[in-house]
């Protein structure tokens, strides 16, 4: 091949921003020439590394974006954990086929049943599947909208985040929220209401997300926007973070001393904390 040629294919390349099929042409040619290919077979392979290429960087670039605060997977989630999440919805949510519909996802249990790794994994699997999202606590969110309003910008802030398929709003209950920061955030809520989806973990149940927001007819409308297309996980039992650490400060009996049982108050019930969230 004349260096001319060659030149010429690395302009082209370099003119339509195909980096990589500058770096592979010419070792795919070698293998279509030895192999036999048709023409049309070698510019299906050449075309195919650049999208994958392309594909791979921006999915990077929309984790990067998303500001999560670990990366977890859905596929790293220990389901045996969870015998009360239904793994058919699981599987349903992690197609993302519910963000193509601007439906919601609520996710609700004590703190340590793994609410946090089911978001990060879900919006993972939609920036794999090429949506932007953006992650955030409740407070967080609640600190962005206040400055948005304080500067006379809410709109255009709450209009940016559309081009976000997916907001993920994490620990939603830990902090009571003023009646101010309660209005904005139902104002997000409405915002995003059949336009875009968002996911939220929460603690509370939601027959106390009015000690949330400091509002029992403002936490009521938001959850009457967020459940009316929406998957509603409820979790339930132990802490992962401190299940281990209470086996290990648990004293091995002595011998011939009796087995104390805990008292109920130092246990996690898993009925008991089931049972808010699974009847709602």
């Amino acid at each position: 091949m004349s260096t001319e040629l060659a030149s010429t294919i690395a302009y082209l390349c370099r003119a339509l921003r195909a980096p990589t099929i500058g770096r592979v042409w010419q070792d795919l040619a070698a293998t279509a020439r030895g192999d036999g290919w048709s023409h049309e077979e070698y510019l299906a392979a050449v075309l195919q590394r650049q999208v994958a290429d392309r594909e791979a960087s921006g999915t990077r670039m929309r984790i990067a974006g998303a500001h999560f605060p670990a990366l977890k997977t859905l596929e790293d989630f220990n389901v045996d954990h969870q015998p009360s999440l239904r793994r058919d919805v699981l599987a349903h949510l992690a197609t993302t086929i519910f963000i193509s519909k601007a439906e919601n996802v609520v996710l609700l249990g004590p703190p340590g049943v793994g609410k946090t790794h089911l978001g990060i994994g879900l919006g993972i699997k939609a920036c794999y599947a090429g949506y932007p999202v953006l992650f955030d606590t409740a407070t967080g969110w609640a600190a962005r909208l206040q400055t948005a309003y304080q500067d006379g910008n809410l709109e255009h802030e709450l209009t940016r985040l559309r081009r976000y398929k997916l907001l993920i709003i994490d620990e939603a209950g830990y902090l009571p929220f003023d009646a101010d920061q309660a209005n904005l955030f139902f104002q997000l809520i409405a915002h995003r209401y059949e336009q875009g989806s968002i996911l939220i973990t929460s603690n509370m149940p939601f027959g106390r997300w009015g000690e949330i927001f400091n509002d029992d007819i403002v936490a009521a409308a938001m959850i009457d926007r967020l459940v009316h297309h929406a998957e509603v996980l409820a979790l339930s039992g132990d802490s992962y973070r401190t299940r281990s650490r209470r086996v290990l400060l648990t004293p091995t009996p002595k011998s011939g001393d009796q087995p104390q049982q805990p008292s109920k108050e130092g246990q996690f019930s898993a009925v008991e904390k089931g049972s808010d969230f699974s009847r709602r």
